[in-house]
């Protein structure tokens, strides 16, 4: 085979992997922002954290939110659920940035897929 040639199929197959561990990062990523509570289920994002933060502000203590499901869940302990939820968003995304930058690094195909 012309080296040429398995040099384009190389670099190929390391594209391909490359693109598959990527997605399988963002899969395992969306995965670990999920916090299950009192039979909910919610998606940590910025977005309910900070509503989260915002009716703290408000001084609210005990609220109703809607989780992934659209069901009602009564939070009785606002500040508790905050802090959870912040620390599963900051774990996920740590771990992601970790995994990532060890992506990034390897330039083989078998170093990707260890």
């Amino acid at each position: 085979m012309d080296d040429r040639l398995k040099k384009a199929l190389d670099v190929s197959n390391y594209m391909i992997t490359l693109t598959n561990q990527k997605r399988i990062l963002v899969e395992q990523y969306n995965n670990n922002l999920v916090y299950y509570f009192k039979g909910g289920e919610f998606t940590v994002t910025p977005q309910l954290i900070s509503f989260c933060q915002s009716l703290m502000q408000l001084n609210q203590t005990e609220v109703v939110l809607i989780d992934d499901g659209n069901l009602p869940i009564e939070i009785e302990d606002l500040d508790d659920f905050t802090k959870n939820i912040l620390n599963v968003y900051f774990v996920a995304s740590n771990r992601y940035l970790t995994e990532y930058s060890r992506l990034k690094k390897n330039r083989s195909v078998e170093g990707i897929i260890e």
